[in-house]
């Protein structure tokens, strides 16, 4: 599913994010390049849906796993 047109940016996107341990709100936007030019910032508004997902793909990870 899209959560921003704009910048093209799926949930799958931010799952991986998550995975990668990119959950805070700024790490989220600028990962992502919310409210930058291109983008409307209507998802920038909405960025607890993205952490919100971003953490809950962070705590599906086994607890011995471990990303470089």
């Amino acid at each position: 599913m899209y959560l921003c047109l704009c910048q093209g940016i799926t949930d799958s996107d931010v799952r991986e994010a998550g995975r990668d341990g990119i959950t805070m709100p700024c790490q989220l936007k600028a990962k992502f390049r919310l409210k930058q030019r291109g983008c409307c910032g209507r998802c920038s508004k909405n960025i607890e849906e993205f952490v919100q997902i971003a953490t809950s793909a962070q705590q599906e990870l086994p607890l011995n796993s471990v990303r470089s």
